[in-house]
């Protein structure tokens, strides 16, 4: 397995926000992670690609509470729980964040710039943006303009080249499709499944069951900080009671 995250648990004071969670994620493989709101798929990301940690220890030099953290994840035979954000982005585990957040008052050029900011080679950058602008033409079309007058589309698709800049191994996006419109949200989950053509891994978390569930291999659902069922998609819909109460149809 290329990922595997071993009994995660997240609590900020006596709130359980993941509670002994386990998945894996092969190489190759586009998996998907599905659920209600509020139930932890961000959560679970960022618990994976060290952010939580980070968190953990930025309130630790405040006065605001704890964050308590246990389990493992493993990448590529390596563990990296216990390891900083950036060495997990130097190992090739990188997430593509909810609501896109773009470097507003920057260029989609220097966006795009900033996610190759590990790498030092600049032919290698350059045929990064290369490849970045034969996925995505509409940001070659805007490379010089400020990535906070683009559209919500177009800043999903600059978030999602931004990721593809540090060359992942595993790319992890969550909630691609938030606020986007029906058109532009079938573009993007196309790009994904694009993505995960070019033999790139992808762990995706996403409300839109009905198209996730066409383009993954496998899927987990969470509920309340909890995995209750894993498996295709049409194995999870067989099932009445998880379609209706979970998976909202």
């Amino acid at each position: 397995m290329l990922l595997e995250v071993e009994h995660l648990t997240v609590r900020y004071e006596k709130a359980v926000l993941i509670n002994d969670l386990s998945l894996s994620v092969d190489k190759g493989e586009l998996v998907s992670l599905v659920g209600p709101n509020g139930a932890g798929k961000s959560t679970t990301l960022r618990a994976i690609t060290g952010l939580v940690a980070w968190e953990r220890e930025i309130k630790r030099r405040s006065t605001a509470g704890d964050i308590f953290l246990e389990g493992t994840v493993t990448f590529n035979g390596e563990r990296i729980d216990r390891i900083p954000a950036h060495e997990i982005v130097k190992r090739g585990l990188v997430l593509c964040p909810e609501r896109r957040r773009p470097f507003r008052e920057m260029t989609v050029l220097e966006n795009l710039l900033a996610g190759a900011y590990l790498k030092k080679d600049k032919s290698k950058i350059q045929a990064g943006l290369e490849k970045i602008y034969q996925m995505f033409p509409v940001l070659k079309a805007r490379t010089r303009q400020i990535s906070g007058t683009l559209s919500g589309g177009e800043q999903q698709m600059l978030a999602i080249g931004r990721a593809l800049m540090s060359e992942p191994q595993l790319l992890c996006i969550d909630e691609p499709s938030t606020g986007l419109a029906p058109l532009m949200r079938q573009e993007v989950f196309e790009k994904i499944s694009e993505i995960s053509r070019l033999g790139i891994t992808v762990l995706l978390v996403e409300q839109e069951v009905s198209s996730v569930f066409k383009m993954a291999v496998r899927n987990y659902v969470l509920s309340s900080g909890k995995i209750i069922a894993e498996g295709t998609g049409p194995q999870l819909l067989e099932d009445e009671v998880l379609r209706k109460t979970y998976l909202g149809f």
